[in-house]
């Protein structure tokens, strides 16, 4: 395969899979690197360079660094974002092969929301998980490793395309491992609670008074 295509390749996937962790950083780091000329950004995704863009998304991930770090409300945050980070992840890994043929579009949409669904789902199972917890120190340990893959990939995948895509098959297999685990534990830990309240009550004791 051509350097220059394994190249594009990297970059949509990491666009992909980082975009189902953090989207707003994903959005932000990439086009803040355009814009000071770090990186030659593709045409199609030059609208990220835009002040407004830029403005709009470093918005939203200020909100966001913080909700992901509270329990309960980054699970909320997850869910609300089920129908974002996926379709978003998909259409930013196409726009980098957006003046190319049809079909390296629709392989690039297919790879990146592909991507953003694995680690998106991976994540939201995760910090459900962790949630379960009564201390809130892991949870904030695994958001703040979250935000330190995001800018680690995209920085990856731009310097050492191939680097990143062998590292990311290891990431993604690692993943589907600790999709399956962490869905057995939250199984578990639903049939307990559900045993638990469908438990009849035992009748109160009857109290006999002597005469």
């Amino acid at each position: 395969m051509n350097p220059d295509v394994v190249h594009l390749v990297a970059i949509a996937a990491a666009l992909g899979w980082a975009s189902g962790l953090r989207l707003y950083a994903v959005v932000f780091l990439t086009g803040l690197a355009g814009m000071l000329g770090w990186v030659d950004l593709p045409s199609s995704l030059r609208l990220l360079e835009s002040p407004w863009m830029l403005g709009a998304s470093g918005l939203m991930l200020f909100v966001e660094f913080f909700v992901d770090k509270i329990p309960g409300l980054d699970t909320l945050w997850d869910a609300l974002h089920t129908l974002i980070r996926i379709p978003a992840g998909a259409a930013l890994a196409a726009a980098v092969f957006g003046g190319d043929q049809v079909s390296w579009v629709s392989g690039a949409a297919l790879l990146g929301g592909t991507l953003a669904a694995t680690s998106h789902v991976t994540k939201a199972t995760m910090r459900a998980a962790v949630n379960t917890s009564p201390e809130p120190f892991s949870n904030i340990a695994l958001s703040l490793f979250g935000d330190g893959m995001v800018p680690a990939a995209l920085w990856l995948s731009w310097s050492h395309p191939f680097a990143f895509l062998v590292l990311l098959g290891l990431v993604l297999v690692a993943m589907v491992v600790t999709l399956c685990v962490l869905w057995r534990f939250l199984r578990h830990i639903a049939g307990v609670f559900g045993a638990r309240y469908r438990r009849p009550m035992s009748p109160p004791a009857r109290v006999e008074v002597q005469r």
